[in-house]
């Protein structure tokens, strides 16, 4: 029998003294925290959650092909988008309602995205205004995320000014999805999770703002009218929620300095085309003009290498970020960004990958399971 100096390798293997070893643990303790409804807001997505489904069943269809006695032993996980450096080629997204999932919200995300050498996406409808979370992690807190709606100037300025160098502007929610979990449960939470940025002259008031959301004859902004007004801002701005080259197209034209292939994690369109799916071709429309992020379906490490190797420059984490944030504020979040890089960097080795931009289609291969 061997003894306890045997085991000893095992042990550094599979650490036994860490609370989540793996991101479904923390995924399951995050959903039992949660009130039922709460939880059905995170998991849910539009319609028959066809695209949801679709989101994962993508990742599925690709295998890494390793590339044995490579010599790569040490991985970069580093990188940089639009200036701002980057640990982990992985961003937090904006989910809105952030206090709903834990009383720290995006300030406890913003926190674990900092110790983690990342960046957050801080968003409009979030429960803590730009200016807070700034203040609570200025290293992490880079990017705002606002909508295309009348007060954008005001909002956009306010961004400006607290020290943000891009926006995240979501361009394919002119109205919110059809999300029959939502609707089953009657869900209605207090709007005021959502309110942290509706403060201040010349914005509305939250229900006013839901209530554009959910209306059929509120202004649909166009491209035009985003160019104008992104131009007066000043700052560069990412278009978030681009599925087809037609968008991408329309979106670099506006200006955009970069561009997110996404479909709101399911929660918009349904159906609609996996965001995986779609990667391929915005990134052949772009042609490496400016960075090309994703979000949609990542649950791993190695859904985030299948992302780099199809195109992306880095990807953005939502339900992910929630869950950590759920299971254990901001020690949750910086688990995932733990998880996440370890499997990456355990791939990279695999697969040979110095460094993120070695990243390339090659990487990967269709596959039947």
């Amino acid at each position: 029998m061997s003894d306890l100096a045997d085991m000893e390798p095992l042990a550094a293997m599979y650490p036994q003294d860490v609370e989540f070893a793996v991101i479904s643990e923390i995924r399951d303790a995050a959903l039992q925290a949660l009130a039922p409804d709460v939880a059905d807001f995170l998991e849910g997505g539009a319609g028959e959650e066809v695209t949801l489904r679709a989101n994962r069943t993508a990742f599925g269809r690709w295998g890494v092909r390793p590339r044995p006695m490579s010599g790569v032993s040490a991985p970069s996980t580093a990188t940089t988008l639009l200036g701002l450096p980057l640990e982990l080629p992985v961003l937090t997204a904006p989910f809105g309602g952030d206090a709903l999932f834990h009383e720290q919200g995006h300030l406890a995300v913003a926190r674990a995205a900092a110790a983690s050498g990342a960046v957050a996406i801080v968003p409009e409808a979030g429960t803590f205004s730009y200016e807070r979370v700034a203040e609570t992690a200025p290293d992490a807190a880079r990017i705002a995320q606002i909508h295309p709606f009348d007060h954008f100037d005001v909002v956009a300025e306010r961004i400006r000014d607290a020290g943000y160098a891009a926006l995240c502007v979501t361009v394919d929610c002119p109205t919110a999805g059809f999300r029959v979990r939502n609707r089953v449960n009657r869900f209605a939470p207090d709007l005021t999770y959502f309110a942290g940025n509706l403060v201040g002259e010349g914005t509305p008031d939250v229900a006013e703002m839901f209530g554009r959301l959910v209306s059929h004859d509120s202004p649909a902004w166009d491209w035009d009218w985003l160019a104008a007004a992104t131009g007066r801002c000043g700052l560069p701005w990412i278009a978030k929620g681009v599925l087809t080259a037609e968008a991408a197209g329309h979106a670099l034209a506006a200006g955009a300095s970069a561009l997110v292939v996404s479909n709101h994690g399911g929660r918009q369109t349904d159906p609609a085309p996996a965001a995986l799916d779609a990667l391929p071709e915005v990134v052949a429309e772009v042609g490496g003009r400016v960075p090309v992020l994703f979000d949609s379906g990542v649950r791993s490490g190695a859904d985030v290498f299948v992302a780099l190797a199809l195109g992306a420059d880095a990807v953005v984490i939502g339900r992910l970020a929630a869950y950590g944030l759920a299971a254990g504020g901001e020690t949750g979040v910086r688990r995932v960004f733990e998880l996440l890089a370890e499997e990456l960097r355990t791939l990279m080795i695999l697969a040979g990958v110095p460094d993120v931009a070695s990243f390339t289609p090659d990487l990967v291969a269709r596959c039947d399971r």
